[in-house]
């Protein structure tokens, strides 16, 4: 597993690229957005960071931990772009000011990792 900063998914989000960060479960809504960089977002799913196994949620936390505000900052105004993931957050109750990491696959499913505002 490997681990990167916000802005660094964001970026390989954006360039196409892939990582796996947690396990993944059924796609909360189906779409065929495209990211600058040419990468078909198939499908976007909403995962808390409480519904994740113990060690995965730790290596979340110290993801976020270690990112700055300004990256978590550019990261939600990007997702709010897009209107599948804005609708995929809406109906699981959340939204992207409550998203603290993602994750884009190499089939193109999008996981938004969200976190509750205390």
């Amino acid at each position: 597993m490997r681990t990167f900063t916000l802005s660094t998914v964001l970026a390989l989000l954006l360039a196409g690229s892939s990582l796996a960060v947690a396990q993944t479960s059924p796609p909360a809504s189906q779409s065929q957005t495209k990211s600058e960089g040419g990468v078909a977002i198939r499908s976007i799913q909403v995962i808390d960071v409480e519904e994740l196994k113990a060690d995965v949620r730790s290596q979340v936390d110290a993801l976020v931990t270690n990112t700055k505000q300004e990256e978590i900052k550019s990261l939600r105004a990007s997702l709010e772009a897009i209107p599948e993931a804005v609708s995929a957050l809406k109906a699981k109750g959340r939204n992207a000011a409550q998203v603290v990491a993602i994750n884009i696959d190499k089939e193109g499913v999008l996981t938004m990792f969200t976190k509750k505002t205390t």
